[in-house]
């Protein structure tokens, strides 16, 4: 065991990491700084504050980042229409990189020679944390005790936890809470019966979005400003990156929006059942596609969809800081300069529907081409045919070879 005089521990106040504060002290001996990022999460910051201190913690960092965390790491993000598999909007993977980068900087700023995190073994969060990590900071040292110690159920941290009093959140049952992660655009759940893919999620489970069945049954519209493919405006107010995510969660929660249950494939190979509520990034996502549509060249929207899986699985597997990525991010930002305007959507039981769509100066939508009325000479019907006839000769040719 490499000796450790002090390390810098990513510190929720869960059940995971009030642990590992008490492990670290006491399996390295060493002086540990506790860093607890406000991404979001509300009420769980300042318990883990006091969490920490109880633990006998000197140095505890608790910093709001939820500025920085939409501002250059959501919205960067949703600038691409990230989904990995399809599905998943990335609320945990997206926050990774930010509490690597700081976990870094604290280091750097305490002294402290290892950084720690909760991750477990089996996930992809220990992948996005190192990896992020490396890339600042090529001779840090993790401590990732999940892959040290033998605690390695639910219950037997419960049962350490109990031992140690650390008090710990329980269900109603007396077991273990979900494995949980919340932030400004999503909570995720996994663990309990979440592990028979098979089984419904309890109702009692979900915490953010009302049920679809129990949403208002009247609609709400909004509209939605972009300036350079990010969302600017709500309903005519100018709002900051992370109060136009707030906003946009309390709505959406309101009307049941963007819960989802599915089934993920991991970076380290396996498969994950995971439950989500993502509210405003459901909304977003649709709002920005929307206005896309009306701004974008077709070729440069096609390929941006090309390559939208490879950027989400870039930052699911946690590459946010590769240089692949960055890459990637420049054409995307660059991509965006067109994209502004406004998108309007209605909101009803868990669905997000787009009403309209207009922007006045970067619009490539020609309403005098595509009218069904007399255009007036705008488009010659007559040139398609040889359009057609010349995206067909290789089809003929074929054809005639009996190829096809």
């Amino acid at each position: 065991m490499k000796t450790i005089k002090k390390a810098v521990l990513a510190y929720s106040g869960g059940l995971d990491t009030s642990i590992i504060l008490k492990w670290l002290q006491d399996q390295y001996n060493c002086e540990v700084v506790t860093f607890t990022a406000d991404i979001g999460q509300g009420e769980e910051v300042e318990p883990a504050r006091e969490k920490a201190k109880k633990l006998g913690v000197s140095e505890i960092f608790v910093e709001d980042l939820r500025e920085e965390f939409v501002r250059d790491y959501v919205f960067p993000m949703f600038r691409a229409n990230a989904l990995y598999e399809g599905e998943y909007l990335l609320g945990t993977s997206i926050a990774r990189p930010l509490i690597a980068k700081h976990l870094v900087r604290i280091a750097d700023q305490t002294g402290a020679d290892a950084i720690s995190h909760g991750a477990t073994g089996k996930g992809n969060d220990q992948v996005r944390f190192e990896l992020n990590a490396y890339a600042l900071n090529p001779q840090i040292h993790v401590i990732a005790p999940w892959r040290e110690w033998d605690l390695n159920s639910r219950e037997r941290l419960v049962s350490y936890a109990r031992e140690h009093g650390i008090p710990v959140e329980t269900r109603k049952d007396g077991g273990a809470d979900y494995s949980m992660d919340a932030n400004m655009l999503h909570i995720s759940y996994e663990g309990g019966e979440l592990e028979d893919p098979w089984n419904r999620p309890d109702p009692e489970m979900w915490r953010w979005a009302v049920s679809p069945e129990d949403a208002p049954d009247t609609p709400e519209e909004i509209e939605l400003g972009f300036e350079a493919g990010d969302a600017v405006s709500l309903n005519g107010e100018t709002l900051s990156p992370a109060q136009m995510l707030a906003s946009l969660n309390t709505i959406g929660a309101k009307h049941g929006v963007g819960r989802i249950d599915l089934v993920e494939n991991r970076f380290v190979g396996m498969k994950n059942r995971g439950c989500y509520e993502t509210p405003g990034g459901t909304i977003l996502i649709k709002a920005h596609r929307a206005i896309e549509s009306i701004t974008l060249d077709r070729e440069v929207a096609h390929l941006k969809d090309d390559l939208m899986p490879r950027y989400a699985s870039l930052i699911y597997n946690g590459y946010w800081f590769a240089p692949e990525r960055q890459m990637l991010q420049g054409m995307i930002d660059d991509s965006q300069k067109p994209v502004n305007g406004f998108v309007r959507l209605k909101l009803y039981k868990g669905n997000v529907d787009v009403t309209g769509r207009r922007s006045d100066s970067d619009s490539l939508f020609d309403e005098s081409i595509v009218t069904f009325e007399d255009d007036h000479g705008a488009y010659h019907q007559a040139d398609a045919e040889g359009f057609i006839k010349l995206n067909a000769l290789r089809l003929r040719i074929a054809g005639r070879k009996g190829r096809l």
